[in-house]
C-alpha cells in the first residue's frame, strides 16, 4: 500500500497475509480478515493496524478488543489478554451463581470473567478488582454500572461482603519466574509482569487469594483458582490448608484446568 499522487493504493489480502506471516503470525489468514474488516474501507487505517501486528503488539490490542465468551471485551494497550481457556473458570462459576449473589474477580484484567458470569447471571452482583489502574480503567469499560475497585487482591472491597461472598474467581499469574522469559514475545513484551509472574513456583500470588478467600465467603461460597496442569495439586493442597474442601476440574478441550474451593 502507497501513495500515488496522492491516491491511496490498495493492499491486497494476499499482501496483507504474507506481511503477517513473515512477522511469525501463524494464523496469519485469520488474523488478515480481522484486520481487513477492522478497517473497513479506510485503507491508511489497515496500514496502522498492519503495521502495529508486525510490531509485535497482541492482536487483541492492535484492534482494542478480544472475543470472550460470546462477548466482545474491550483491551486496552498494556492490558493482560483474555484467553479462551479462562472461559472454563466462567463455566465452573455460573454453576453456583444464583440470584442476588455476590461475586468478586480478582486480578481481573479486562474483567472478562466478570462480564461474562454477568450476561449469564444478570441478577448476580458482581465486583472485580485488580492492583493494576490501566486493568480497571479496562474493567470499567466491560462492567459499565458494575463496581470496580483499584487495589491489592481484596482491599479494595468493603468490609460489609465478608462472609457474604458467594463466588470469587482468580485468574492470578501463574508462571514461574524464570519462564516468563520463555513466554512469546506478544505476552512478554506487551502484558503487565504483574499479570503474568507468579513468584519462584508460580505459585505466591495464588497462595494470597487463597489464604484470604475464606474472610469472604459465604459458608458454602466457592473459591475459583486458574491454574495449570502441572500445578493443580499444590494449587489444592493451598486450598486444603485454608480449610477449603478442593475440587479439580480439567477441560482438554480448552487446555484449561481450575482449582476450586468451596468453604465448608
Amino acid at each position: 500500500m502507497g501513495r500515488v499522487r496522492g491516491v491511496v493504493l490498495v493492499m491486497s489480502r494476499d499482501a496483507v497475509v504474507a506481511r503477517l506471516r513473515a512477522a511469525g503470525c501463524v494464523f496469519a489468514e485469520d488474523e488478515a480478515e480481522l484486520l481487513t474488516a477492522e478497517a473497513g474501507e479506510d485503507c491508511e487505517r489497515l496500514g496502522e493496524l498492519l503495521a502495529a501486528r508486525e510490531s509485535g503488539l497482541p492482536l487483541e490490542q492492535v484492534v482494542g478488543w478480544a472475543c470472550f465468551r460470546g462477548l466482545r471485551i474491550a483491551v486496552l494497550p498494556g492490558v493482560f489478554v483474555p484467553r479462551r481457556r479462562t472461559e472454563h473458570l466462567v463455566e465452573l462459576a455460573v454453576e453456583h451463581v444464583g440470584a442476588g449473589d455476590v461475586v468478586v474477580d480478582v486480578c481481573c484484567g479486562t474483567a472478562a470473567v466478570a462480564a461474562a458470569v454477568r450476561a449469564e447471571r444478570p441478577e448476580a452482583r458482581v465486583w472485580a478488582l485488580d492492583v493494576d489502574e490501566r486493568a480497571t480503567r479496562c474493567a470499567q469499560l466491560n462492567l459499565p454500572g458494575a463496581q470496580v475497585g483499584t487495589g491489592d487482591l481484596f482491599t479494595p472491597l468493603p468490609d460489609r461482603w465478608a462472609g457474604r461472598v458467594r463466588v470469587v474467581t482468580a485468574n492470578a499469574p501463574y508462571v514461574p519466574s524464570d519462564a516468563v522469559a520463555l513466554m512469546p514475545p506478544e505476552a512478554r513484551d506487551h502484558e503487565p509482569r504483574t499479570a503474568l509472574d507468579g513468584g519462584l513456583d508460580g505459585l505466591a500470588v495464588q497462595a494470597r487469594v487463597i489464604t484470604e478467600a475464606p474472610h469472604w465467603l459465604a459458608a458454602g461460597g466457592v473459591l475459583l483458582v486458574e491454574t495449570s496442569q502441572e500445578q493443580a495439586e499444590r494449587t489444592a493442597e493451598l486450598m486444603s490448608a485454608a480449610g477449603l474442601v478442593p475440587r479439580i476440574s480439567r477441560r482438554e478441550d480448552l487446555d484449561a484446568t481450575v482449582v476450586s474451593g468451596r468453604k465448608r
